[in-house]
C-alpha cells in the first residue's frame, strides 16, 4: 500500500500548502484557482467518458445507478459522515463537508485509482498511484484553499478504497476485462463531468448519488459485452 499512502501525503502536503496559501490571498485569487480545478475536472472527466465504447451501457448504468443512489440516499449519508467528522475534531468551518465530499469523489472517482491500486496489489511498482499522488497533491492545494481542511480529511475514505482494492487485487484482477475498465472508466468521466459542472456553480448535479453507476457498468459490461 506504499503508492496509496504516497497519494494521502502529497493530498496532506498540498491540502496544507492550501490552507496556508488562503491566510495569504485575497478571495478573489481563490475562486479563481478554484475555478482552474473546476475546469480540470470537466476536462478529465470528458477525456475519460471518450474510453467508454458502449453508450447504451453508459446510459442505462448512470440511469440505474443514480435511481439507486437516490433511493438509498447516498448523498446524506455522505454528508452525515462528513459532518459527524467535523464534529468529531471540532471543526467550526461552513465548507468542512462541501470539502470533504467534493475531494473524495475527485481522488476516488476515476481509472487511476481502481488500475493503481491493482498494479501495486500484484507486486507492481506502484506508477500510476505515484502519478496520480502528483495530480492528487496539486488539486488539493486549490480544494483546500477554498474549501478548508475537509480537503485533508478525504485521504481517509481514499485509504479504505484504494488499499482495499490492492489488498484484493488478486480477485479483481481475475474479473475485469479490458471492456469493463473502459466502460466504467467512461461512466466515472460523466460523474466527473457533473462534479466539474457543480465546482463551476453551473449546476449542482447529484454526483454521489451516481456512485453505484459506476458497479452497473461494471456489471452491464460483463453480460453484455
Amino acid at each position: 500500500m506504499n503508492g496509496t499512502l504516497i497519494n494521502a501525503v502529497a493530498v496532506i502536503l498540498g491540502g496544507s500548502i492550501g490552507l496556508l496559501v488562503h491566510k495569504n490571498l485575497p478571495r478573489s485569487l481563490v475562486k479563481i484557482a478554484f475555478q482552474g480545478i473546476g475546469l480540470f475536472t470537466l476536462f478529465l472527466g470528458f477525456l475519460m467518458a471518450s474510453e467508454a465504447s458502449n453508450f447504451v451501457i453508459m446510459i442505462f448504468s448512470i440511469v440505474i445507478g443514480g435511481v439507486i443512489g437516490e433511493l438509498i440516499k447516498l448523498d446524506e449519508l455522505l454528508d452525515r459522515s462528513g459532518e459527524l467528522i467535523k464534529t468529531r475534531l471540532g471543526s467550526r468551518e461552513d465548507k468542512f463537508v462541501d470539502g470533504f465530499v467534493t475531494s473524495t469523489l475527485l481522488f476516488c472517482v476515476g481509472s487511476m485509482s481502481i488500475l493503481g491500486a491493482i498494479e501495486e496489489g500484484l507486486g507492481g511498482e506502484p506508477n500510476l498511484l505515484l502519478a496520480k499522488s502528483l495530480l492528487d497533491g496539486l488539486s488539493s492545494i486549490a480544494l483546500a484553499s477554498s474549501m478548508g481542511v475537509g480537503v485533508l480529511v478525504s485521504v481517509v475514505p481514499m485509504i479504505i478504497y484504494q488499499g482495499g482494492i490492492s489488498i484484493f487485487a488478486g480477485w479483481v484482477d481475475s474479473f475485469l476485462t479490458e471492456i469493463m475498465i473502459s466502460e466504467m472508466t467512461g461512466v466515472g468521466g460523466l460523474l466527473l463531468i457533473g462534479l466539474g459542472l457543480t465546482l463551476l456553480e453551473i449546476k449542482k448535479i447529484k454526483v454521489i448519488n451516481m456512485l453505484p453507476s459506476l458497479f452497473i457498468a461494471l456489471l452491464l459490461a460483463y453480460f453484455f459485452s
